[in-house]
């Protein structure tokens, strides 16, 4: 059986769609999806009803938090709070109320048995909190405060828009990476590849190319808050500093 889990797509219908060809392509037919789905990209519509016409599991992520009841104090720097609510309104335009239902109803994680010796635990960013971080750095101890069902012994995660694979005392701890907007240097979209055996699970970063230019150029044409540290992001796979 292979899996694969993908997360944080914020709005980027075009990576997201190369993405599921690829997982066409490798006849992948269990699709996990880790949440943040619209905001912050240029196609909220596009890419909410691209991934509710799948057959996907999907969880909600801190940014769908944020579309369904706003950007709250803490949540964001002070400074940044201004711009990132122009950014929450202009998404919520292109969005309609059954959208914004199936946000707020989203599960927060899924627990999965595949085999009597695979055991997954997938979520957004912590087990605890939507808006927790847990780097791709974390030590050990770190990611062992992630396993909060004792059995299992695969633990998925995205948020940190920064893929890795770490074992540790037996268990694979996985980042997908994002598909809308690495932060890892490479622009290309990254998705998890589990395959599971009935005694094993093996995990690879898979990366897709796009056309990355046609993404920058929706965001001039939408008249989009923040476009020019947005396209700077995407073209860079940076983290804003």
């Amino acid at each position: 059986m292979q899996i694969a889990l993908l997360s944080d797509i914020h709005g980027n219908a075009r990576a997201l769609k190369a993405v599921l060809k690829d997982i066409r392509d490798k006849n992948i037919r269990h699709v996990y999806i880790l949440g943040d789905l619209c905001y912050r990209g240029p196609e909220p519509k596009n890419t909410l009803e691209t991934i509710r016409s799948i057959p996907a599991k999907v969880l909600k992520g801190n940014a769908d938090e944020w579309i369904v009841r706003g950007i709250q104090k803490g949540e964001a720097p002070e400074h940044l709070l201004p711009l990132m609510r122009q950014e929450r309104e202009w998404a919520l335009e292109r969005l309609t109320s059954d959208d914004i239902h199936y946000l707020e109803n989203l599960p927060e994680s899924f627990y999965e048995k595949f085999t009597d010796h695979v055991t997954m635990h997938a979520f957004h960013a912590t087990p605890r909190s939507l808006f927790e971080t847990v780097l791709s750095s974390a030590s050990d101890e770190e990611l062992e405060q992630l396993v909060t069902n004792s059995d299992a012994n695969v633990i998925v995660y995205g948020h940190i828009h920064t893929p890795f694979i770490r074992k540790v005392n037996g268990r694979t701890f996985i980042n997908t990476g994002s598909v809308g907007l690495p932060f890892d240097g490479d622009p290309r979209p990254s998705y998890a590849l589990l395959t599971i055996e009935e005694q094993s699970v093996t995990a690879s970063i898979e990366r897709v190319s796009y056309d990355i230019s046609k993404v920058v150029r929706q965001y001039e044409a939408n008249d989009y808050p923040n476009s020019d540290q947005m396209k700077s992001i995407l073209q860079n796979g940076r983290q804003p500093s």
